[in-house]
């Protein structure tokens, strides 16, 4: 899978602990969704955790718990 967009996302060089919150508590990913929310990438990223079955992590601003809720509307909707 093309991962190009990873050159360009806002993350890029900042501590991946910030994307990986010791739970999916929002005061937890509050910094990560914020630097997603501003990222020109985020839906590529996003795309990308769901593809994969991300289970961790922030990724297109987006939880574990919201990926797999993404992924059940989905489901639903086809």
């Amino acid at each position: 899978m093309k991962q190009s967009w990873r050159q360009q996302a806002a993350c890029r060089g900042l501590d991946p602990a910030i994307f990986y919150p010791a739970s999916d508590d929002d005061d937890d990913s509050d910094v990560a969704k914020d630097v997603c929310a501003v990222c020109t990438v985020r839906e590529a990223c996003l795309e990308f955790a769901l593809a994969v079955r991300e289970k961790q992590g922030i990724w297109g601003g987006a939880t574990e718990r919201d990926r797999r809720r993404i992924v059940r509307q989905r489901r639903r909707a086809s």
